[in-house]
């Protein structure tokens, strides 16, 4: 009989092991969950401080100079036109072996 009371109080230990263990779960997500419910509220704001937000992010900004932006502009070009070309090389190149294959 000893050995079947200690098994018992064994499964009542465990069970109030995982029982205490998923409360703890619950108030953590419950925390969690109000912080983000905070950080929401925290991140409304009124429109005229959004764009208060928004200019003094834009005084932080370093624009290029005219010579710089165009050759930026140069440089986007001619990747656009490179990755244009090999790509058009690539499709010519798997459609004509598509049509040694099956025709």
């Amino acid at each position: 009989m000893a050995k079947q009371s200690d098994k018992s109080t064994e499964k009542q230990s465990r069970w109030a092991k995982a029982q205490d263990k998923a409360t703890k779960v619950q108030k953590q997500r419950k925390t969690a969950k109000t912080k983000q419910n905070n950080q929401k509220k925290k991140q409304r704001g009124s429109i005229m401080e959004y764009f208060k937000g928004v200019k003094l992010e834009m005084k932080k900004v370093v624009w290029p100079t005219r010579k710089e932006l165009g050759s930026y502009t140069v440089i986007v070009l001619c990747t656009c036109a490179a990755f244009a070309l090999l790509f058009w090389g690539v499709d010519s190149g798997v459609l004509a072996a598509i049509k040694a294959m099956c025709f």
